[in-house]
């Protein structure tokens, strides 16, 4: 375990929005300068005392080249201040701010501002190797000859474009995309249909009570989306009402049409949004007289099999237990980000079970079971969304606002990670 604390001293995050709506106009740099400079602005902390920028983000704009750079500058950085972008894919929100931490640690710094931002409605279409070929062969051409007997060349089917989303949502080393593995899961742990889409119908009646008690509005700044017209918005928009096991039954399964249990309402929603937050030493926030959020104590990255990359948690999980020396019945509250229904259950049961323990760690006892009324306690990713490059600092954002909330001292944060990794990091409140 770590010797000192890192402080978290405060936390903002965007509302998140159904790709292609509401913030499908902001790209992803406006969208993280925008939230960065409402958190800098109503912050002690000074634009020039930040030691570094450190941003995650999965599918980096072309036009935004170290995204972390360009957002630091617009929200109103000095020159001075240098930013990195990182990407672990869907733990980058919770990599920025690990980064952080080490550098702390290793004295490079004080102060960082670190965060997470996707806009998943902007992951471009991409032309394929046969179209691109052609472009290639009309810029050689030199005489107008040339340039007929290339473009008599071309056919429809150049235009089929790559569809950078469902690319980036592919493994490119097991060959399947995220949905697919979560079917692997299904039948490694016999999920049924029935407890993915009751999972799903949780979460989303988590989240409806969090948004109608103003709970999320500790974490979410407003984003204005049209200036022109002046419109904003300042909730969650993916949070469904009314929602039954009859009504999620009529849905297809998407990944594996004939056999497969996984719809697009057991599945994690495709969104737009960033998140923030500023860190320090635990001594340096009380040389400040600073009272932070909380705290992170210590935080473990594990890989597994990609095409089981669902079960992330768990092995995270084990190796912070084992840093620790805490059990899971140490955790007052847990947030499993929710990749898919399918997969948090099956983290669930992996928790749970002395043959996983013993087959994947050697251990003769099982991790420990999750009580499921401290799992999730707002909702997660089926009913809010889960911008890839944010969700990690919103998980623990979200978690050390409920801590805080409820008097609570400990909490685990942890999500999978695509292509087979998986995140856990111990987060307290005083």
């Amino acid at each position: 375990m770590k010797n000192e604390r890192i402080a978290i001293l405060s936390g903002l995050r965007t509302p998140m929005a159904k790709a292609g709506g509401k913030f499908k106009e902001l790209q992803a740099d406006t969208l993280g300068a925008r939230l960065i400079r409402e958190l800098m602005m109503n912050s002690p902390i000074g634009f020039d005392e930040v030691d570094e920028v450190i941003i995650g983000n999965v599918s980096q704009p072309i036009h935004a080249a170290n995204i972390a750079r360009v957002i630091s500058l617009r929200a109103g950085f000095p020159e001075s201040t240098p930013a990195m972008t990182v990407n672990r894919n869907c733990s980058s929100g919770m990599q920025s701010i690990t980064s952080a931490a080490s550098k702390i640690y290793a004295n490079e710094g004080k102060v960082y501002l670190c965060g997470g931002v996707e806009s998943m409605s902007n992951i471009p279409f991409i032309y394929n190797k046969k179209m691109t070929s052609l472009f290639v062969q009309l810029s050689r051409s030199r005489t107008y000859l040339d340039r007929a007997r290339t473009i008599l060349g071309f056919r429809p089917t150049f235009l089929k474009p790559i569809v950078g989303l469902m690319s980036g949502l592919t493994d490119p080393v097991s060959g399947l995309m995220m949905g697919s593995t979560a079917e692997i899961l299904v039948r490694d742990f016999g999920i049924s249909r029935e407890e993915q889409d009751e999972y799903s119908i949780q979460s989303h009646e988590k989240a409806l009570k969090a948004k109608k008690s103003g709970r999320f509005d500790q974490e979410i700044t407003p984003l204005v989306y049209d200036e022109v017209h002046g419109k904003f918005l300042d909730h969650d928009d993916g949070i469904r009402e009314g929602l039954t096991l009859k009504k999620l039954a009529r849905l297809r399964p998407f990944f594996d049409k004939k056999n497969g249990t996984i719809t697009a309402a057991n599945s994690s929603q495709v969104t737009d949004a960033a998140a923030a937050v500023i860190l320090m030493s635990e001594s340096e926030a009380k040389k400040r007289g600073l009272k932070p959020l909380g705290f992170l104590r210590e935080y473990s990255y594990q890989g597994l099999e990609p095409k089981r990359m669902g079960l992330g948690p768990v092995f995270a999980t084990h190796d912070l237990l084992l840093k620790t020396g805490l059990s899971m019945k140490d955790m007052d509250l847990i947030e499993i980000n929710e990749a898919f229904a399918s997969q948090v259950i099956a983290c669930q049961k992996a928790f749970a079970s002395k043959a996983f323990a013993k087959t994947h760690f050697g251990d003769d006892e099982a991790i420990g079971e999750i009580n499921p009324d401290i799992l999730n306690v707002n909702g997660g990713s089926i009913a809010l969304g889960h911008p890839v490059g944010m969700t990690g600092t919103r998980l623990i954002i979200t978690l050390l606002h409920e801590l805080k909330n409820r008097g609570l001292q400990r909490g685990l944060a942890t999500l999978c990670i695509g292509g087979g990794q998986g995140a856990a990091l111990l987060l307290e409140a005083e």
